[in-house]
């Protein structure tokens, strides 16, 4: 059947099971949106390229399956890359489709002309321009084994706009059973044999392909060997907090007394983690050149294993497969104490720092831990107000934290869009501080046109949180190019139809959300926080003086 280029790529998103894709629209790809047009595939139109990005990154992230964009060539592109370089640091599927020139015009600077190798070569898994029609079945089908295939990432296919428009006859892909090699039977053994040589073992996950039944099989484990578990950054979700064995997560504002159990432990057992900087403190809790201690290295890529820390055990599968055999294995030793000291001092970090002012963000984070349903989804991007959320959430089951591991602000909203949108039966609360907030907000009319109902609770604090922290810490007192002119964020919403509100004092926040929940409709609570919030465990006033004295 003869079929031009845009329908020939909306069949085969068809057939590969595309739920939605997310966008926004450009000439140069005009065919592509005519091939969606009656395919049954929803469009969801953003606002501009980075949001829809980072949409499509939150997808991949919630579903395991990669999350499809499409964005205009030139600036469209470069207003992407944000949400491709998201899906690379943190292993997640995705597919990218870029509108481009007509090929026949290459290499004249032809208007809003880039070479996408050249710009996503080191951002993507992989970068193709398709400059024959009949050869689209054979990229996408490539382009979504990459994205899925051993460390998960985003992939970037260029599509001409002659090619697109041309028409071919040519049969859709076809889709392979893809059958996984089993893991070996002694793979367990060899995990329990290095543990049963452990004094102080410490678990460690993150990273993809993480599932409920695998959030189940790594606590059966941590019970049955009663060993303690911390949560990569911004993997809280991988267990729950609640569980014995639980002792915290490896995040920018760790816990010291968790440092410090990273340092002391004498076998580490990497699930699915690439263990990296921020799990690390800058690779100073774990000196890559000498680690002095035992480390076993589960992942999915071959070439995680080994690239920063030399593993005394490598084992190439995912951390699930893996799991899956720890679940049931026999008792290896007994850690109870040491572990039981490990849960101890996640507890006692729990227990709230009062921050100044009317309206406390440990109190907000702990009423929203204490009251939200377990299934609820909490997003956030970047910025100090998430040191709260990481320190004082508690969360209860797998598929329920969406954050950057690479630290893109911004992220919290076009994820809680995209988290609303697939399940919408769910509550789904971004996190945000003012300035992250206002890097994707022009997305409220997204999620109003397409019926997202996000809650975002905006964090006021009239700056840019975390450059001021280290600002004051460098240069005390010498404020530059931190401070925010804010809007009336509750008007915001209600100029885009959405429901707004402010608070300014703790107590007056339960009522606020319940407002905000029962409206319907994608919502802003715009707490005011107090100017010395600076972090969890200090004031602003106390950072300047204690730099001052340096």
């Amino acid at each position: 059947m003869v079929r031009h280029g845009g329908k020939i790529l909306s069949d085969q998103l068809v057939k590969l099971g595309v739920a939605r894709v997310f966008s926004v629209p450009g000439e140069s790809f005009l065919a592509a949106l005519d091939g969606l047009y009656d395919s049954g595939i929803p469009n969801i139109v953003c606002r501009q390229e980075g949001g829809a990005a980072m949409m499509a990154e939150a997808y991949g992230k919630m579903t395991g399956k990669p999350g499809v964009c499409f964005v205009t060539r030139g600036p469209g592109a470069t207003n992407a890359s944000a949400g491709i370089h998201i899906a690379m640091q943190d292993s997640t599927p995705m597919v990218m489709f870029v509108g481009q020139i007509d090929n026949r015009q290459t290499d004249r600077e032809t208007f809003q002309e880039v070479d996408y190798k050249a710009l996503f070569g080191g951002l993507a898994k992989w970068v193709a321009q398709v400059n024959d029609t009949d050869r689209l079945p054979e990229y996408i089908g490539r382009a979504f084994r990459v994205a899925l295939s051993g460390r998960p990432g985003p992939v970037v296919l260029a599509l001409p706009e002659n090619m697109l428009s041309a028409s071919a006859d040519v049969p859709d892909l076809h889709i392979p059973a893809v059958i996984a090699n089993p893991l070996p039977d002694s793979t367990a053994q060899t995990i329990l044999h290095a543990l049963a040589q452990a004094e102080r073992p410490l678990v460690v996950v993150g990273g993809p392909h993480w599932s409920a039944q695998a959030q189940a099989d790594l606590q059966a484990f941590a019970e049955r060997q009663n060993i303690p578990v911390a949560a990569g950054f911004r993997r809280q979700d991988y267990m729950d907090n609640h569980h014995a064995n639980y002792a915290g997560d490896l995040n920018v504002g760790i816990n010291p007394k968790l440092a410090q159990r990273v340092r002391d432990a004498d076998t580490l057992i990497l699930l699915g983690t690439r263990f990296g900087d921020i799990e690390t403190q800058g690779y100073t809790l774990v000196d890559p050149a000498k680690p002095a201690k035992r480390i076993v290295h589960v992942h999915a890529d071959a070439d995680e294993l080994g690239r920063v820390y030399t593993p005394d055990i490598a084992i190439n599968a995912t951390a699930p497969a893996v799991l899956r055999q720890l679940a049931n294995a026999e008792h290896a030793g007994d850690w109870s104490s040491w572990s039981s000291a490990a849960r101890a001092d996640y507890d006692h970090w729990l227990t709230p720092q009062e921050s100044p002012g009317a309206l406390k963000q440990e109190a907000v984070i702990k009423w929203l831990s204490e009251h939200l349903a377990d299934d609820a989804i909490i997003t956030n991007g970047a910025g100090n107000y998430a040191a709260w959320l990481h320190r004082y959430f508690v969360y209860k089951q797998y598929g329920t934290q969406l954050a950057p591991t690479s630290g893109s602000m911004g992220y919290g909203f076009p994820a809680a869009i995209s988290a609303s949108l697939a399940h919408p039966d769910r509550t789904v609360v971004c996190l945000a501080g003012d300035g992250c907030f206002q890097m994707t907000c022009n997305e409220m009319s997204t999620a109003v046109q397409h019926g997202a109902k996000p809650i975002v609770v905006v964090m006021n604090n009239g700056r840019y949180g975390t450059i001021r922290m280290h600002q004051e810490k460098t240069y005390p007192g010498r404020v530059s190019g931190t401070a925010l002119a804010n809007p009336d964020f509750a008007a915001l919403a209600r100029a885009y139809g959405g429901h707004g509100e402010k608070v300014t004092r703790s107590e007056d926040f339960a009522a606020a959300f319940a407002r905000a929940q029962a409206a319907g409709t994608v919502a802003i609570i715009e707490c005011q926080v107090d100017e010395e919030a600076l972090t969890t465990g200090s004031t602003l006033s106390a950072v300047r003086k204690a730099a001052q004295k340096v």
